[in-house]
């Protein structure tokens, strides 16, 4: 199957698990939560959305494994001979969602030997889908709209203006370094704080410059994103300026990482003395 094809199926994967989702979550009755070993919450959202990614995908391609939050975690002594898997986040933002505030998306990506190659991102509430891939470039569809080709904003000498997007719940003294070094380069430095993905989904569109994690986060939180930002002309780099690479590790989190719109500008360069040594 070609790239344009699959990703096309993919993003017909992601809209139904989004309408399961918002079946939930448009009930009149406040969401029942549970909770997993780590304390994490868990829907009824997440488990239906689970269990539609996961058959529909083993419709699409039998031959390639799935790696969901929702799954049974798989040994890396299974996952290391995984050149080609499929990694999901059925519901990304699960506490947005029990909040009701919109921000959260469905996340397929496809690894092919530690690279996002492909990914799709699905904003239920509003309809709007991020795909992209290495191989067709990156779009946007609005709802019923036509799809449309997105790439990340450039920045120039002319450049007085950065977009800064942040987790909503996570900031300490190394981000606000981060920031201060930021405006001493750019005239204006404006910071936008939401929930999920669609951060990452920001700079592929061209509406953002710069989110810096500096917090804990996990392999399918970023790789569906990841694989979009990268079809875009961006890149999702470590705190050593090396880009992020799935199922290297037994562990499944992530580095801190910084997703970078323009990868071409010297990121390296501003934020020299400002990032702590990974540990």
């Amino acid at each position: 199957m070609q790239h344009d094809q699959l990703l096309n199926a993919v993003a017909d994967i992601a809209i139904t698990a989004g309408e399961r989702i918002l079946a939930v979550y448009n009930q009149a009755d406040a969401v029942a939560v549970d909770f997993k070993s780590d304390n994490s919450p868990i829907t009824e959202a997440d488990r239906q959305a689970h269990n539609l990614i996961c058959e529909r995908l083993a419709t699409l391609t039998p031959n390639i494994p799935v790696l969901s939050e929702e799954s049974k975690l798989v040994d890396f002594a299974i996952r290391k001979n995984w050149q080609t898997y499929w990694l999901v986040d059925p519901l990304d933002g699960t506490k947005e969602f029990v909040k009701r505030n919109g921000e959260f998306t469905v996340n397929i990506a496809l690894i092919e030997n530690g690279i996002a190659t492909l990914g799709v991102v699905h904003v239920p509430v509003t309809g709007v889908t991020y795909s992209g891939s290495s191989k067709t470039g990156a779009f946007v569809q609005r709802g019923n709209g036509d799809r449309e080709s997105i790439a990340v904003a450039r920045i120039t000498e002319n450049t007085t203006r950065l977009q800064i997007v942040a987790s909503r719940s996570h900031r300490d003294e190394q981000l606000t370094r981060i920031v201060q070094s930021l405006r001493e380069k750019f005239a204006e430095v404006n910071e936008v704080s939401m929930g999920s993905s669609l951060k990452i989904c920001l700079l592929a569109e061209g509406k953002a410059d710069f989110y810096p994690r500096l917090a804990p986060t996990s392999e399918w939180d970023t790789a569906a994103a990841h694989a979009v930002l990268s079809a875009a002309g961006g890149e999702i780099v470590n705190l050593e300026f090396m880009p992020l690479r799935y199922n290297q590790k037994s562990s499944l989190l992530n580095p801190y990482f910084l997703a970078l719109g323009d990868q071409l500008f010297d990121w390296r360069a501003v934020l020299s003395g400002q990032l702590d040594k990974p540990e």
